[in-house]
């Protein structure tokens, strides 16, 4: 089969991540300047190569104070790293779904990390455009890319969650 080139589609994908506030409740962003691209060999997406990446700046967390936090030095340095970016290394079938392994790279700091993958399959939409639909899921410590800021709590404990999850939903649609 000849390689097969898609393209993200950004106006039916997202990306959000979900980090503990206080230990006692989740708080959930979302970056909404997104590109991508994978290109497969095969029919399955099996050794697929994904390329991804998302604006910083475009961090929206519906709380404007917090959302310009989060873009400020203490957090990602919007300013200075404008793009949060991820390499595949590997994308293999693991049962029916997928894990992609793969090089995330956040505030200048590049780290291997894996992710799982739900293959939601194809569809042609009405203009004739062929579109695949995957989800993933994975988590990352934040104080690996440099994502170091926390407060300390009275109570014990610290105001954000090392831990960070990530979700997405991703569309992407098959170049001709």
């Amino acid at each position: 089969m000849a390689t097969t080139q898609w393209s993200l589609d950004p106006t039916h994908s997202e990306l959000q991540f979900k980090v503990k506030h206080l230990m006692i409740t989740t708080v959930t962003g979302s970056l909404n300047t997104l590109t991508g691209s994978l290109t497969s060999d095969t029919e399955d997406f099996e050794n697929a190569k994904v390329t991804f990446e998302a604006d910083i700046n475009s961090i929206d967390t519906g709380n404007t104070d917090r959302d310009n936090h989060l873009k400020s030095g203490d957090f990602f340095d919007g300013e200075q790293f404008p793009k949060m970016t991820f390499t595949s290394s590997s994308f293999e079938k693991d049962g029916g779904d997928y894990v992609l392994k793969g090089d995330l790279t956040i505030k200048g700091t590049t780290k291997s990390v894996k992710l799982n993958v739900e293959f939601g399959g194809m569809a042609t939409d009405p203009w004739g455009n062929t579109k695949a639909g995957f989800t993933i899921s994975g988590k990352i410590n934040r104080t690996d890319f440099g994502l170091t800021w926390n407060a300390a709590l009275e109570t014990g404990g610290v105001m954000v969650s090392e831990d960070v999850r990530i979700l997405g939903e991703l569309q992407f649609v098959k170049q001709a």
